[in-house]
């Protein structure tokens, strides 16, 4: 089986419009629905789309033959190809050991010693956040997580206040995630659409200069400084000293890495938190168990580095909540040479899917899979679960570095703002999606403040509002 043509196919769809662009539109329109109904296929699924072979994996035993026993045989490729574009060659956006070099100096940057700096700022910045609210405020989640997620990165990768140094940051920030919609739809789409007079290109392009400006002025000031501030500048600045900048090359590889951790550190842990929220809203057991865990464990304290890994009915609820939501929904990589998974033959250059959003809602691995059941998370059932059946964070050599830090932030975040707080979804509300780079809400969701403890307003019926996962 040396060619395309004698390859014996794995099931799936059947291709009635040139170059399977009825999979591309699928893909484009409604991913989470499109990727389900692939699933149906089996474990193994194949589909044109555009000029891709595209194979979507099902199977823990599959994916982990992609992203660990057999990776280097699948790279990110083409996937990344506008993030590269945009980023330079960094630990994210790199292939071999193009990305094993930059991993292993930027390892220490997630080190204990690290991360006990890290907390205080993560539950520093939670307080700020909910000392601002009122009782009975109504609050777009999405935007209250996503301003908390920006502090804390901003701080612990510059040591600035975003809030006070750098505010238009927030808005680059936005242009550049509305510009990345466009990451599902194959390279040769993208390329027309850039060259189209669109408000969104000009934004795109303004956003990237502010970006690039602001993190060379940064690195600029810093090394002018010579301080060292415990953050991921600081690491970086040790990595890449003067010497090696002199060219310039030192100093946009610290702008590569800022980058990469600015972007990837950001959206995705706000909505894991908006999603977690939203689970927390229309299930008062959990709500309720929660709390009694923040009571017993911390009382009138606040969380941090010491009271974390006590922690853990909190820890359960986040990780279930990824779970069902997992902010990276879909992996892709692309195969460097044939190989063989499932009984088929992968050809060089096929694109190949593996998805944590639909492995995780597998009922052969997850009993009642759409129902929101931190209590499953039991050491024992996790020491029971297949390897990758569970993977929000990718797996392998390419496991995202920041995962740590993900997990403490999602974790002190939640506990510090379930102290003083409940939040009720308005009714009414959709959580439908709209995945694109990662996996958001369709439409902005609402939720009502309460205050925890006052009850000074009720909510409607007093009942949480329920909308099916």
């Amino acid at each position: 089986m040396s060619t395309k043509s004698t390859l014996l196919r794995p099931p799936g769809p059947s291709t009635w419009l040139p170059l399977g662009l009825n999979q591309v539109v699928g893909m484009a329109s409604d991913p989470a629905g499109f990727l389900r109904k692939m699933a149906e296929y089996g474990d193994i699924v194949y589909y044109k789309a555009g000029l891709n072979d595209v194979y979507l994996l099902n199977h823990p035993d599959y994916i982990r033959d992609v992203l660990v026993s057999e990776q280097k045989n699948f790279i990110k490729g083409e996937s990344v190809t506008l993030l590269r574009e945009l980023l330079g060659e960094g630990v994210f956006t790199s292939d071999g050991p193009a990305h094993l070099q930059p991993r292993r100096m930027l390892q220490p940057s997630f080190h204990r010693e690290r991360l006990a700096g890290y907390a205080r700022t993560m539950v520093k910045y939670s307080e700020e956040k909910q000392r601002d609210w009122r009782d009975g405020q109504v609050i777009d989640l999405t935007e209250e997580m996503k301003q908390l997620t920006l502090a804390i990165v901003t701080r612990t990768l510059f040591d600035i206040d975003v809030a006070t140094d750098k505010p238009e940051l927030a808005d680059a920030l936005n242009a550049l995630h509305d510009w990345a919609r466009r990451f599902l739809l194959p390279i040769q789409v993208v390329r027309l659409i850039e060259k189209l007079p669109l408000a969104s290109n000009r934004r795109f392009k303004e956003a990237r200069v502010y970006l690039d400006t602001s993190m060379d002025e940064l690195v600029a000031q810093r090394r002018a400084e010579g301080l060292e501030r415990g953050d991921l500048l600081s690491l970086l600045l040790e990595i890449y000293p003067v010497e090696g900048s002199q060219t310039g090359q030192g100093d946009r590889q610290i702008r590569t890495e800022l980058l990469t951790f600015f972007l990837a550190g950001h959206e995705t842990t706000a909505l894991a938190l908006m999603w977690a929220w939203c689970l927390l809203g229309q299930h008062p057991a959990v709500e309720a168990k929660l709390h009694c865990e923040l009571e017993e464990v911390l009382g009138q304290d606040a969380p941090g580095l010491e009271s974390y890994s006590r922690l853990k009915y909190t820890e359960q609820v986040f990780r279930e909540a990824l779970r069902l939501y997992p902010p990276a929904y879909v992996i892709p990589r692309y195969a460097l040479n044939d190989c063989r998974i499932g009984g088929y033959t992968i050809p060089k250059n096929a694109l190949v899917l593996v998805s944590p959003y639909l492995v995780q809602r597998d009922a052969r691995y997850f009993e009642e899979p759409e129902r929101f059941k931190p209590e499953r998370w039991t050491p024992e059932f996790k020491s029971a679960l297949p390897r990758m059946a569970y993977f929000p964070f990718g797996g392998g050599p390419r496991l995202c570095i920041g995962e740590p830090f993900a997990w403490m932030e999602g974790v002190l975040a939640l506990a510090t703002l379930a102290q003083r707080w409940k939040m009720r979804l308005l009714p009414g509300q959709s959580l439908a999606l709209n995945p694109k780079l990662t996996l958001r809400p369709k439409q902005a969701i609402h939720v009502c403040l309460e205050r925890r403890g006052e009850n000074t307003r009720a909510f409607q019926s007093g009942e949480a509002t329920r909308v099916q996962v």
